[in-house]
């Protein structure tokens, strides 16, 4: 069974990177969005298994994103993994406070990053 991943970035080489990396190295099915809002809609009609979700964003950014979801029943149990650029010990405590399932940094390496996925998720390799 292939996994499902939504990718909410509003970076544009990002959302591209990440998502060919795991498509092709996970063998997983991505969908994007370019803000939060938008991957609120899509999570809500898609049901992906976890969200990689970017924590700088203009508009609504990732922390908030991850509220507004929590508040949706039928999208408040998928796992979210917050990316970030942001690497201060105190970011990291309140992004690690808000209940996601984990926090990878920007930039990630391509090679490792369904691994990181997996890993931080319990999926074991398929």
């Amino acid at each position: 069974m292939s996994r499902r991943i939504l990718i909410i970035d509003d970076d544009d080489d990002i959302r591209e990177v990440a998502g060919l990396t795991l498509e092709m190295i996970g063998g997983w099915t991505v969908l994007t969005a370019n803000s939060g809002s938008n991957g609120i809609e899509r999570a809500r009609q898609e049901k992906p298994d976890a969200i990689l979700l970017d924590v700088m964003m203009p508009g609504m950014d990732g922390p908030t994103t991850f509220q507004e979801m929590q508040k949706i029943p039928e999208i408040a149990q998928i796992p979210v993994i917050l990316l970030t650029a942001k690497v201060q010990g105190a970011d990291q405590k309140r992004f690690a406070s808000l209940g996601v399932a984990a926090i990878l940094l920007k930039p990630f390496d391509p090679m490792t990053l369904v691994q990181q996925i997996s890993d931080a998720l319990g999926w074991s390799a398929e």
